[in-house]
């Protein structure tokens, strides 16, 4: 076998490829050519065009909207990849769908995330990035290596170019709290928490603030925005709580259903989101999209090195 190559292989399909070049340049290396394309009958044709024989390899893949197209590409780039005598493939997910489904909420229904971790693993991966999981625990669905990502460090060095006076972070819902509890200690800014009640699957309604921002600069800080309403509702609660002004902020911006219709009108001086999952110009009319590329880059340089990267994983 010839040995590892001095540097990692960055690979990624023909599509989502901005993130991917971001990441490449951040690890010093092209981006390594990949082909992804549709048959007919929407069967996905993967092929990888450079030789990857023993090579310390990295998919860069988000498994975001279409989730089912996007995922059965990973998993047959993962498995061309083994097929290909990869030294070690490294399935980089900034994005990990059906991460939402992480346990058994109810009776007969599965434990989606679960059966994807199985998947990826089953198709080839050796070792699992993804950056900023739904659900901390998925970690613990992978029996192979896998390292989760935390995008504050993206996001607080945006915030502190802000010039924001002494923020008040806050939580939409109760399940945000110890995200909003560490942005708060890193940005040395105050706590709050809207109190959320879901009207139905599909509908929540805040209905009051645990805490004050009276007159005072406001984050609403979540790690995803799906179809918008719980961050909509938070600003209405924020608003009117007499905040000075008030920007959102969400790992991924997922932006599904009347997403992008609400946040066209909300009342935000700033809605950012990191690039983990690739936006319509729709979107980019409103949002600011933050590159996660160089935090990516960072802790793929450390894996291939075998250097620690646990410092990058603080939340």
């Amino acid at each position: 076998m010839r040995p590892a190559p001095p540097t990692p292989t960055v690979l990624s399909d023909t599509v989502r490829r901005a993130l991917a070049e971001d990441i490449a340049k951040e690890c010093g290396v092209p981006l390594t050519n990949c082909h992804v394309g549709r048959f007919p009958d929407g069967e996905s044709d993967v092929r990888v065009d450079e030789d990857v024989r023993g090579n310390d390899v990295f998919v860069v893949q988000s498994t975001c909207s279409p989730v089912n197209d996007h995922l059965m590409d990973l998993l047959l780039i993962l498995d061309a990849l083994r097929r290909a005598s990869a030294g070690r493939i490294t399935a980089v997910m900034p994005y990990f769908g059906y991460a939402r489904k992480d346990r058994k909420d109810e009776g007969r229904v599965p434990i989606s995330a679960k059966l994807v971790a199985n998947m990826i693993v089953a198709a080839g991966a050796d070792r699992v990035l993804a950056l900023e999981l739904h659900a901390a625990q998925i970690q613990g669905f992978f029996d192979i290596p896998m390292d989760h990502l935390y995008a504050a460090p993206v996001f607080v060095e945006h915030f502190e170019s802000k010039g924001l006076e002494a923020p008040v972070i806050v939580a939409p819902d109760v399940g945000g709290i110890k995200l909003a509890r560490a942005y708060a200690k890193r940005l040395g800014g105050g706590l709050a928490i809207v109190d959320k009640r879901r009207v139905d699957p599909r509908q929540a309604e805040a209905m009051h603030l645990i805490g004050e921002v009276k007159d005072r600069d406001v984050i609403l800080m979540d790690d995803m925005i799906a179809t918008g309403g719980t961050m909509a509702e938070a600003v209405r609660v924020v608003k009117d709580k007499g905040c000075r002004r008030v920007i959102l902020a969400a790992t991924h911006g997922v932006f599904a259903g009347p997403a992008v219709e609400r946040f066209r009108g909300l009342p935000a001086e700033e809605i950012a989101v990191t690039d983990s999952i690739p936006q319509s110009d729709a979107v980019k009319e409103f949002a600011t999209i933050l590159s996660a590329g160089p935090l990516l880059g960072q802790a793929i340089h450390r894996i291939h090195e075998s250097l620690s990267v646990s410092s990058l994983f603080v939340d």
